[in-house]
């Protein structure tokens, strides 16, 4: 069983589960990505659809999926699926003709619409967020994102990130962006 975890493994962590895909280019200049991977499963939690992005992403995800996901719906969970939005596509910040690229453009960014337990209850950010139960759980792994990630966007921070969580490995000399 080690084995075959150890062939499947990308980024050189036994815990992030893929295949290594390399070079990505993008039909905009400023995109595309160097050592590509689609990752299928992070910490045990499986990715669907399966998501392309750079290690240091894939890092950061297993390390959130560790530390603030499960802990955060350790009373419900455990959490058996992550629901991607969005993973590697070479646009503009939201879609904006003219924008700068988005961080999605560069394999450092992932979006999170929903996640499933192992009893097969389906908490989404959209419904789960303003109400009832899911709320806390939702927003205490939202919180633990903050600092594993550069930039975390989610309900609240505008229009665009309603319905799902927004997390990429942006550097800024401020520290992180959390909204």
């Amino acid at each position: 069983k080690r084995k075959l975890r150890r062939k499947g493994a990308v980024c050189g962590d036994l815990e992030i589960q893929g295949e290594n895909v390399g070079y990505v280019p993008g039909r905009i200049k400023a995109c595309g990505i160097k050592d590509a991977v689609r990752v299928n499963t992070v910490a045990g939690v499986r990715l669907n659809p399966s998501a392309l992005m750079n290690c240091k992403t894939a890092t950061a995800l297993r390390e959130w999926t560790e530390k603030g996901l499960k802990p955060a719906f350790r009373q419900r969970g455990p959490v058996v699926e992550m629901k991607v939005a969005a993973h590697y596509a070479c646009r503009t910040r939201n879609n904006k003709r003219g924008g700068r690229i988005s961080e999605h453009g560069k394999g450092n960014a992932i979006d999170l619409s929903a996640f499933t337990m192992k009893d097969g209850e389906v908490i989404t950010v959209l419904r789960g967020w303003g109400q009832g139960t899911t709320l806390r759980p939702l927003r205490k792994a939202y919180s633990r994102a903050c600092g594993t990630f550069g930039t975390t966007l989610g309900p609240g921070s505008d229009g665009y990130h309603r319905d799902h969580f927004h997390f990429d490995t942006a550097s800024y000399r401020s520290g992180p962006y959390c909204r």
